[in-house]
């Protein structure tokens, strides 16, 4: 019976390998600078500036553009084991705790496009000559980027399918740069990912418009969502047929006590934190009034961010777009007639006007380059190479177990001590000279929560370290990030969650109706309390249970006072 930290309300991320070291600059440009400036002022990221981040939970991220590449020539390691020097910080953690921060006090985030000089220039059509073929694109090429289904936040590599965050937002800024790109064709359809994905790749999107070149999406099915992303791009087109509707918004909650109570299974669960609702399926018929609570201020959030990022696209005011949603409106022509897309043009037209806007004749085809082709597009071979020194990226993807189950599938979820050697690893490497810890997990097991915890306060002691959440970061995901000296996250990120869920299934009235008898022999008082599924808990053995969970969710508790230097607040936390 292990103790779970997990948020069961919010769908889990697709399973992808639970950690990818890289050097790439695909990172949250926001994280990114914080790094470079501790690196530089041979400190770790500021604990004040970290808590104001975390508490605003929000994030403007970007690539590293050339300029602000990671270059650290001398940094020493050193600094970061000094007493004195921890003695120093420790100083202005305390004096600087209560001090309220304004937006300018951090880094923004945003997107800085510069001309590449000449020099530069001739620099990269030498590279491109001498590029892999698989590299080549011809000049005038439009980059086509299919959005549909499930998005990764683990990179692919060119053999695996589906797609990835980090290679869709590389492929924004490289096309940026690229001189042989004229704009970028995207197709979006059934998106099937967390809000805060997508309001990363929207910021792309905005950023990648910096350089000048036009970004065009075409929707064959849109809903909130999908508009939502498209709303970002120059150009929005739909087919007169398209899969269309504006109904609104919704959040939903399973129950299973009274199934289990038709076919005899009780579950006894302890549930640890006021707002702890993922024990609530198992136990409860509806929605508890805290549940509601947490579900009603998720949902508002996604929709006053909605009406606000797209009343602000477009042109339109607030009210005027709840009016639009609450009209239940399902026909395209009233986009077009609200000025919420550009027309209606079929896939072939959209394309014929792309040729118009790129110089290309009627008769001839389009130069497009698709995602996974150029995905495989170095970064050295357009000049966005970094310095020697590196960033060191752990990703961190899919529900948390402590070891790898004979049955589970090769990069299922994360698995603890495969994680913690990644995280060693880059502990003990001298050319790591700071970590990005990414996250997007719904919690699970606790023991390895911890541990893997440890050995990131352990990675934080010698070099900056920040944790950087995407769709989830809650339970034993923000477990993980707590131990990190920063927090960053999207304004839709799902996170917290402070408290435990544990439990078991007591079956005997289902054995019962099958016909199924269990006896067991033991010795110690509690030595049946795990064993036992054929009855329910005794009182004593009940209050031991009860104990246990009350344990870690103490534990859990303190830890996430003292990693965010809250230490009053560990009678207080609501485990929300």
């Amino acid at each position: 019976m292990s103790k779970l930290l997990l948020l069961l309300h919010s769908s889990p991320p697709l399973p992808p390998p639970p950690f990818h070291f890289t050097t790439a600059p695909i990172l949250h440009h926001r994280a990114t600078t914080l790094l470079r400036a501790s690196i530089l002022s041979k400190k770790p990221p500021n604990l004040s500036s970290s808590l104001a981040l975390f508490r605003k939970a929000t994030l403007s991220s970007s690539f590293l553009s050339p300029s602000s590449s990671f270059r650290c020539r001398t940094f020493s390691v050193r600094a970061f084991d000094s007493d004195d020097s921890k003695t120093e910080q420790e100083e202005e953690k305390k004096e600087s705790f209560h001090v309220k921060k304004s937006d300018e006090d951090y880094p923004s985030g945003e997107f800085d496009f510069q001309e590449i000089g000449a020099w530069n220039r001739f620099l990269v059509k030498l590279k491109m000559l001498i590029a892999f073929p698989w590299e080549r694109v011809r000049k005038g090429s439009v980059l086509t980027m299919k959005l549909r289904g499930q998005i990764s936040d683990q990179l692919k590599s060119r053999f695996s399918s589906g797609l990835s965050l980090p290679q869709i937002c590389e492929n924004f800024i490289k096309a940026a740069y690229d001189p042989r790109i004229s704009g970028i064709y995207l197709h979006i359809d059934g998106l099937n990912c967390g809000w805060a994905k997508v309001e990363e790749i929207r910021r792309h999107i905005f950023n990648f418009k910096k350089s000048g070149k036009f970004v065009v999406a075409y929707l064959p099915a849109c809903r909130e969502k999908e508009y939502y992303l498209a709303s970002a791009c120059d150009d929005l087109y739909l087919p007169p047929a398209a899969y269309f509707s504006f109904y609104g918004f919704t959040v939903q909650a399973a129950f299973l006590a009274g199934v289990f109570e038709n076919v005899g299974i009780q579950p006894d669960v302890q549930r640890i934190g006021k707002y702890k609702s993922a024990g609530d399926q198992l136990t409860r018929k509806s929605m508890s009034k805290e549940n509601c609570e947490m579900l009603t201020a998720i949902l508002d959030n996604i929709y006053g961010n909605w009406l606000d990022k797209v009343s602000s696209t477009k042109g339109k005011k607030i009210e005027d777009m709840k009016n639009f949603i609450n009209e239940g409106v399902y026909k395209v022509e009233r986009l077009k007639e609200e000025g919420l897309i550009t027309n209606m043009h079929y896939d072939d037209e959209v394309i014929s006007m792309l040729k118009e806007k790129v110089g290309v004749q009627k008769d001839k085809v389009l130069p497009m380059v698709d995602y996974s082709k150029y995905s495989r597009v170095r970064n050295w071979t357009l000049g966005l190479t970094g310095g020697r020194d590196l960033i060191a990226i752990i990703r961190a993807s899919g529900s948390i177990s402590r070891v790898k189950s004979p049955l589970s599938l090769s990069g299922s979820g994360i698995i603890g001590e495969q994680l913690i050697e990644k995280i060693r690893q880059a502990r003990e490497s001298k050319k790591y000279k700071a970590a990005i810890i990414r996250i997007d997990s719904p919690g699970g097991d606790a023991l390895a929560s911890d541990l893997m915890w440890r050995e990131i306060r352990l990675l934080a002691e010698s070099k900056p370290v920040i944790a950087s959440m995407s769709d989830v970061a809650a339970s034993g995901g923000y477990y993980m990030a707590m131990a990190a000296d920063t927090i960053v996250a999207e304004n839709l990120t799902l996170t917290g969650s402070i408290g435990v869920v544990t439990g078991k299934f007591s079956l005997g009235k289902l054995y019962e109706k099958i016909g199924f008898n269990k006896e067991i022999i033991s010795r110690g008082k509690y030595a049946e309390l795990l064993a036992a599924d054929q009855r329910p808990l005794r009182p004593d053995e009940a209050e031991l249970f009860a104990k246990s969970a009350q344990n870690a969710y103490e534990q859990f508790r303190d830890k996430a006072a003292f990693s965010r230097s809250m230490p009053g607040m560990t009678n207080v936390l609501p485990g929300g």
